[in-house]
This record gives C-alpha cells, sequence and structure tokens, in this order.
C-alpha cells in the first residue's frame, strides 16, 4: 500500500471540566462516536482537526496532549484517524445537518456504552493513560530560506524563499491549536518570518533573543532561556559567577559542560531540576522559534507523527498540570469493525 492509498483524517475528544465528554450522531450511519472527518489536499492534520470539530459541533477548540491513531477500513482503503483531548474555547451552537444531527455531553463513564465503535472504546479509555490537564510548548524551525552558499549578504538576514512562506502560512494555520501567549524567536530574518503570519493573525507580538540563533546558541543558557519562558516575560539571570554570553560572542570554544554548577549532572539545572526541553541542546544548532502558551517546567509527550506533515520539524511538548483521568470501563459489547 502506498501512502496515496491511506485515508487521513483527525478530530478530538473534547472535554467538558474532567468529568463530561462530547460525542456526535450522524443520522446517515445511525452512531455514536467523536468528531473527527477527512484532510483537505495538502491540509495539515491540525489545522484539520480544528476546522473537522469546528464543522460538526460548532465548537471551536484548543488541543491538548495527542491519542493514539485510530485505524480501520473504509470502502477497501485503510483509514487513519489522529485524535487530541480537546477543550472548548468558543461554542457558535451546532446546526443540525445530514452529517451531524446532535451534539450530546455524556459523563465520561457513561460514553462507553453509547459508543458505536469499539476503537472508539479504546480511545475513550486512553484518556486514562496520562493527564488531561497539560500545556504546550512548540518548537519550530525556521521554513525554507534558500541555500546559505547562494545568499551574499550576512545569513542572520537571510530571508524565507516562496516554499518557505507557504510553509509560514500552513503554521498559520496550525498554531491556533495551542494559543500560544509568548512568541519568542532567533533574530534571524527567517525566523521571525516564520512566526509572523500567525502573528498577525492573533495580534502578537514577536519577542527577540540571540540565544535562540545559530550564532548565539549557548549549550548552558537556551535551555535556562526556555525555562525561563512562562509564565512571566522574564530574562535568564546569571547565577553567582556566572555570566549570560553577550551576543555576537558565538559558539567557538564552548562545550556542552562549561558554565554548569558545581555537583550538577549534564541535563539537570542546579538543584536537581531536569532542564526543561533538554535536547535543545543539540537544537538550538540551528536558529529556533519558540512559542509558549503557559508554563513549561517538564515534558511529558510529544505530538505523533501527523506533525511531520510541515517539513519544518514542527514539535510539540506538553507540560503536565494533572493527574491522569480514568475512565471507567463498561462492560465489554458486540461491536462493528467497520465503518465508512
Amino acid at each position: 500500500m502506498t501512502t496515496d492509498d491511506l485515508i487521513r483524517a483527525a478530530g478530538a475528544v473534547i472535554l467538558r471540566g474532567s468529568s463530561e465528554v462530547a460525542l456526535v450522531h450522524r443520522p446517515r450511519y445511525a452512531d455514536w462516536t467523536f468528531p473527527k472527518g477527512k484532510l483537505h489536499p495538502g491540509e495539515h492534520v491540525v489545522a484539520a482537526a480544528l476546522r473537522e470539530v469546528r464543522e460538526e459541533t460548532g465548537l471551536t477548540v484548543v488541543l491538548g496532549r495527542p491519542l493514539p491513531p485510530v485505524h480501520y477500513r473504509s470502502s477497501g482503503r485503510l483509514k487513519r484517524v489522529d485524535y487530541w483531548v480537546g477543550r472548548v474555547a468558543d461554542d457558535a451552537g451546532l446546526i443540525p445537518d445530514d452529517e451531524v444531527d446532535e451534539l450530546r455531553w455524556v459523563p465520561v463513564e457513561e460514553a462507553e456504552g453509547l459508543l458505536s465503535y469499539t476503537w472508539d472504546v479504546a480511545l475513550l479509555r486512553s484518556l486514562g493513560d496520562a493527564p488531561l490537564d497539560t500545556v504546550p510548548l512548540v518548537l519550530v524551525r525556521h521554513g525554507s530560506a534558500g541555500s546559505r552558499d547562494e545568499w551574499d549578504g550576512d545569513d542572520e538576514a537571510r530571508p524565507l524563499d516562496e516554499r518557505g512562506a507557504a510553509q509560514a502560512a500552513v503554521l498559520a494555520a496550525v498554531l491556533p491549536a495551542y494559543r500560544p501567549g509568548r512568541l519568542v524567536s532567533s533574530p534571524s530574518a527567517r525566523c521571525v518570518q516564520t512566526l509572523e503570519p500567525y502573528a498577525r493573525v492573533a495580534g502578537a507580538a514577536i519577542e527577540v533573543d540571540p540565544l535562540l540563533s545559530e550564532e548565539d546558541q549557548d549549550p548552558r543558557w537556551t535551555p535556562e532561556l526556555v525555562a525561563a519562558l512562562p509564565p512571566a516575560r522574564r530574562r535568564v539571570q546569571p547565577r553567582q559567577g556566572a555570566a549570560r554570553p553577550r551576543p555576537g560572542a558565538g559558539r567557538a570554544g564552548r562545550t556542552a559542560a562549561q558554565g554548569r554548577p558545581r555537583g550538577a549532572a549534564p541535563g539537570r539545572r542546579a538543584g536537581g531540576r531536569r532542564r526543561a526541553a533538554r535536547n535543545l541542546t543539540a537544537t538550538a544548532a540551528r536558529d529556533l522559534t519558540i512559542t509558549a502558551a503557559r508554563d513549561l517546567t517538564a515534558t511529558a509527550a510529544r505530538d505523533p507523527d501527523g506533525h511531520k506533515t510541515f517539513a519544518t520539524a514542527l514539535q510539540v511538548f506538553f507540560h503536565t498540570l494533572g493527574k491522569p483521568a480514568c475512565a471507567r470501563s463498561a462492560a465489554p459489547r458486540s461491536m462493528p469493525m467497520s465503518r465508512p
């Protein structure tokens, strides 16, 4: 089977509080399921999830951690549906039609008895596998910016090319899923331009910090910057006896061990606290743009490979705010093994 044979779809398991979940009724199939739908040609899977939920329920949602993708056969072809935990940000009201004629909020412990398909029941049970209350940190590699070797000017001024501008437009359709409260970028033009389409739509300012640039990234201070991003607009304050590197100092002569507090293990902050997004020590060797929605002190999950659709390596990490919510299981029952 080729990739072209695979049907892609996306949706969300939408929660109200921690006790109710949204189910939709489709009159054509007389079933109860979670809101989802097929991707449009060229559409990002995250943007598709937002759009389909809005079209089927009237709800605008913010996405949380990813759930296990669902696979089944539809009209003789394999279908993959990517799901995320969803929280309601706005409710325009359901307009019933021949696709969905009812939206029902059901207690989580009762939803299993109403769902029509075995894979939806498994999806519901997966809610108990990890905490539901999370806050995202989004790391974005800048869009395509041509060849460094073919650029005559200062590399920091190298702009996005036509493909990169298209990627930035895709990103502007994806970031509303996470509603970032801060946009932080390398000063490099290509990085700032990657965030600009979303910033215009969201009415948000783009902050720049040389520690996110290729020239001035630092194996100690760049992860510190990420750890210090939220919730306040605070900057990294050097510890006693240490100084944050000056912009333009470059990377020459620095190693991952230099500047580490005595007795601290690599990858840990003083006092034994784990560094946030510790892999930034490696990834910051390339210019990065960062968006943060609220707080981040630890990582709990990563989005599935559906996000790799964005060629500039969009990655989403989730900070855990609460404990897992357990979905109670009802007695097993016979269910269909395929659906439209």
